[in-house]
């Protein structure tokens, strides 16, 4: 298939580097689905963005952990657009504490979005994504930095990682590759809520380039690995700067 006949699905693609990735998937021509957990304004404001383009695309919203829900969206995928080519597991959520601290509410929290959502999503896709096709999940460098306060954010990141690795090895045959993209620290709203200012200089001047990364950064790798990126298959890049 053509480029401008690719069909992309990117959970948590209303914001941060997930709308970032939406964007430059949207200049390489994919028609989309912008998946978004529940604010409404933030997927509208996506939207109103590549309404000014020839962009095919529509939003829809579900809890990437509920099973029912994300096939309702492959449904949607399917029923716009004809099928789906690639799927891009961006959405998730980072709460902080020390191991010994965290209410495990919390913990249950982050492992149902940032690894049963990934699970869930990353199934649906191993049953429909087309022949050429691609899946791109989400870890973080964290699971390298092993900064005291992820705990949790990095085991579930670490299963993500896991995951994806074997999954690759499962689809053989299939022609779809499988990889997870690991970003260091970016600078959405996600990361930086609650740093003050001197944690955010000192993180930002540990790479070599000596500076903040910004989804920017991460949307062409995103997009490298959907498109022409087809001999990379089961591996976790890690996009950092080089701080590791």
């Amino acid at each position: 298939m053509s480029k401008e006949q690719r069909v992309a699905i990117v959970t948590g693609g209303s914001r941060g580097i997930g709308r970032q990735v939406v964007q430059r998937l949207a200049e390489e021509g994919y028609a989309l689905v912008v998946n978004y957990a529940g604010n409404k304004a933030d997927a509208d404001a996506t939207m109103t963005a590549l309404a000014g383009t020839d962009v095919k695309a529509i939003a829809f919203q579900a809890d990437v952990a509920d099973e029912n829900a994300v096939a309702a969206m492959f449904d949607a995928a399917e029923r716009e657009f004809g099928g789906v080519d690639v799927v891009v597991n961006m959405a998730g959520i980072m709460p902080m504490g020390p191991l010994v601290d965290l209410d495990l509410d919390t913990l249950d929290r982050t492992i149902r979005v940032n690894l049963r959502g990934a699970f869930v999503v990353t199934q649906q896709a191993a049953r429909r994504v087309r022949a050429g096709g691609a899946i791109i999940n989400t870890s973080s460098s964290i699971t390298k930095f092993s900064r005291p306060g992820y705990t949790a954010y990095a085991a579930a990141k670490g299963g993500v990682e896991a995951m994806t690795l074997i999954l690759a090895r499962e689809l053989r045959g299939r022609d779809i590759t499988v990889n997870t993209v690991a970003p260091g620290p970016i600078g959405t709203e996600l990361f930086l809520r609650g740093k003050d200012e001197e944690t955010i200089a000192r993180i930002a001047a540990e790479p070599p380039l000596g500076r903040m990364g910004m989804p920017e950064d991460v949307a062409p790798i995103v997009a490298f690995l959907a498109g022409p990126g087809r001999w990379i298959n089961g591996q976790v890049v890690y996009a950092n700067g080089g701080a590791i």
